[in-house]
């Protein structure tokens, strides 16, 4: 490998071989961040992408891609234990390597950074496919005692990072950003907020909740107050939007069960054009989840000057403060009690609102970038401390 930078240009190595094509969460977050790392004078991006995926990846002029690893998941998985180390060695030669979805390959040498994006793989492994709990929890063990800095979004993850491994590398807070161009209170042109609702069948007012089907969202709740408020508001509808998930027999039961089927209506996954104009024109948009960590339909919401409610005591109340009604995740009746509050409106929901925009503007990608830069050079310091200091 090449020596560490240490003044102008840092070489970097993003490994993106597990990002889907639909990118949601944590993929989201990985696409952002490598646009934006491309835009940077001080640094050169080296990403590591599957062989039917590179073209995606080329998304600057000091951006270089390899197409190295293989599409199935079987060979991919083989080639992030053995074949990831080499190409790091070999071919790619950076200053920094990160791996932004929890793991790190075990035998290279590179200076390394990991994003850990939540803990619920250990604290809640019932919510996750068996599969995923055996393999990323032995990837963030690995991780934790390979990785020289840390990066989680939020200070609800790096509390709980620092609960199970300790304080041993440094772990660094940095918040997602939100892509303003989008995610803005103004509609692109007049009328096309109306044409994506025509598009999609969905009928004003409606609540909204945007999140993969899975069960730390807490869907099911989010139904159940939502049939608490049916009787009295008929013409209010609940638009699930994203991706089917794993685990959904309680949403499907709350849903028969709650006497609402009708009146629920479920987008799948939707394109970078929908959301924010599903956002912008919601009664309400709730977003209960259990636990997150860092909850970016929340912050897009807020961008979009939406009305919202969201979980107390979590990541996502760390990005709202009072620009949201907060409840307790599993309070069902508190849940209800937020959304009439929201679609009734008045002068307190439209203070939150502006005060959300206003919160909203002080997350943007450039930022995170830069901060991700800054744990990137601090990776390489220490790698760099480490070998002076080796004896002879």
């Amino acid at each position: 490998m090449s020596g560490p930078a240490t003044d102008e240009t840092l070489r970097v190595a993003l490994d993106v071989t597990a990002i889907p094509v639909q990118t949601a969460g944590a993929g989201y977050y990985v696409a952002q961040l490598a646009r934006a790392l491309a835009n940077r004078g001080d640094l050169s991006l080296a990403v590591v992408t599957r062989r039917d995926d590179e073209a995606r990846w080329r998304v600057g002029e000091q951006t270089t891609t390899f197409a190295l690893s293989p599409a199935g998941l079987p060979g991919r998985l083989v080639f992030g234990e053995v074949g990831l180390a080499r190409a790091l060695a070999r071919r790619v030669h950076p200053d920094v390597f990160h791996g932004p979805h929890y793991s790190l390959p075990a035998r290279s040498s590179v200076p390394a950074v990991v994003t850990v994006h939540d803990l619920t793989l250990w604290d809640r492994p019932e919510w996750h496919d068996r599969s995923k709990v055996v393999f990323f929890r032995r990837a963030l063990r690995l991780a934790a005692s390979r990785a020289d800095v840390v990066i989680v979004p939020s200070t609800s993850t790096a509390d709980a990072y620092r609960a199970h491994f300790g304080e041993a590398v440094p772990v660094r807070v940095i918040p997602h950003g939100v892509d303003h161009g989008r995610f803005t209170t103004d509609e692109p042109e007049s009328g096309s907020d109306q044409a994506v609702l025509a598009r999609l069948g969905i009928k004003w007012p409606y609540v909204l909740s945007v999140a993969t089907s899975e069960p730390r969202k807490n869907l099911p709740s989010l139904v159940s107050a939502f049939s608490r408020l049916a009787s009295s508001v008929p013409e209010l509808r609940l638009v699930l939007a994203g991706g089917a998930g794993w685990k959904n027999d309680e949403l499907e039961s709350a849903i028969s069960e709650g006497g609402v089927a009708s009146r629920v209506l479920r987008t799948g996954y939707l394109g970078d054009d929908d959301i924010p104009a599903l956002l912008r024109r919601a009664a309400a948009v709730a977003y209960p989840a259990f636990v997150e960590g860092f909850g970016l339909p929340v912050l897009e919401a807020l961008a979009c000057g939406a009305p919202l409610v969201t979980s107390e005591n979590s990541a996502m109340s760390e990005i709202t403060g009072d620009a949201a009604l907060l409840v307790e995740p599993s309070d069902v009746d508190g849940l209800a009690d937020a959304l009439s509050t929201l679609i009734s409106g008045g002068e307190e929901v439209a203070r939150r609102r502006r005060h959300g925009i206003e919160r909203a503007a002080g997350y943007t990608w450039e930022l995170s970038a830069a901060r991700h830069v800054e744990a990137y050079r601090l990776a390489a310091g220490l790698a760099s401390s480490r070998f002076t200091r080796r004896p002879a």
